[in-house]
């Protein structure tokens, strides 16, 4: 059976899923809305035979699954919709919403929901993070801290600048960071009670935009351990865009995770490779290892080939072949977190969860 996708928004997110389907076997992108000429233009010349439909409405009867990559303030509403039309499986972009007011309705929606909704948590499939999480236990002897960090460029345009407004985005430590609070549930399997947060906005398009470019977050969890984020997003000059570590009884496993090939300047050669760390107390010495990723998926997407392999298990789970592996529970908890980390930045107060 092919899998005929159909694609909600085809920005710039849209049309990497776009690529990223497109390497899948037995899976094609059918059809395609789209508001913005220019994106529409852009996926028409990724897919030359899809129906560009005017309406949701329109392209929900010729598709077996859906992608939203809309603007994060559209993605409740646009979810109700599916779920009253035909409730079809759904990937979601991040976040699942963005008003807390949503919360308690979104969560009643997906547990009624009759078919899968996966939340797009990209970074959890990106090759080195796999490979960190594949280790990350037996390294460290059981997670006390994990540190996880990113020095990358600033917010890019999108279709009237659109995540540059905390209003639409959510606010920057909801619409970026949400992926990064996902990783700390995903790593320690356990669920945050505190959250403390400093941030602000001091060198990215000052006076245009009300989005903060800078900002630590330290997360205490239910079991014990803690996590912290630095995210600076000014600091596009850095050899790898990611990195994360994390620290137990036995030592210390780092991954390092290299940004976008489009933005590494040519003069320096070929972008770096991803490498993961063990560094053990006894006996000490780290030990390094490079974690490569294929070349088609580096082309396909910004994201280390994450998009791709996200789309392998999420087609899996659009035939019932396998399970959700991105909850709206996770996605819900994402977001959470990310409201309490922008109401303590605002307020200089921790908030309790």
């Amino acid at each position: 059976m092919t899998l005929r996708y159909g694609i909600l928004g085809t920005g710039m997110m849209g049309q990497e899923h776009i690529r990223n389907i497109a390497l899948l076997d037995d899976a094609e992108t059918v059809a395609f809305v789209e508001t913005d000429e220019g994106m529409a233009a852009g996926a028409r010349g990724l897919l030359p035979a899809a129906r560009r439909c005017a309406s949701l409405d329109e392209m929900l009867p010729g598709i077996d699954a859906l992608v939203v990559a809309t603007p994060n303030d559209l993605h409740a509403a646009q979810l109700a919709e599916v779920a009253a039309r035909r409730p079809l499986p759904i990937l979601m972009e991040k976040p699942l919403y963005t008003d807390p007011a949503d919360a308690d309705a979104v969560a009643r929606l997906a547990e009624g929901y009759p078919a899968p909704i996966w939340v797009a948590m990209e970074y959890r499939y990106m090759p080195p993070v796999a490979a960190f999480l594949g280790r990350v236990g037996g390294a460290t002897g059981g997670i006390r801290m994990l540190s996880v960090r990113e020095h990358r460029f600033p917010f890019l345009d999108k279709v009237g600048r659109w995540n540059r407004s905390n209003a639409r985005s959510g606010g920057t430590l909801v619409e970026k960071c949400c992926h990064f609070f996902d990783l700390m549930r995903l790593i320690l399997r356990d669920d945050p009670v505190r959250v403390m947060a400093s941030a602000g906005q001091d060198v990215n398009r000052l006076g245009e935009a009300d989005v903060w470019d800078n900002a630590y977050v330290i997360v205490d969890f239910r079991g014990g351990a803690r996590a912290m984020l630095e995210l600076c997003m000014f600091a596009e000059g850095s050899k790898f865009q990611e990195r994360l570590a994390a620290f137990g009884p036995k030592g210390m496993l780092e991954a390092k995770v290299v940004g976008p090939g489009r933005f590494w300047p040519e003069r320096l050669g070929k972008p770096p490779v991803p490498v993961l760390t063990e560094s053990p107390r006894e006996p000490r010495g780290p030990v390094k290892r490079k974690v490569p990723v294929p070349e088609d998926l580096l082309e396909a997407g910004d994201h280390n080939g994450a998009t791709f392999y996200q789309h392998q298990r999420f087609a899996r789970a659009a035939l019932g072949k396998g399970p959700v592996e991105v909850t709206a529970r996770d996605g819900a908890w994402a977001v959470r977190m990310g409201h309490a980390a922008q109401e303590s930045a605002r307020t200089g107060r921790a908030v309790v969860l």
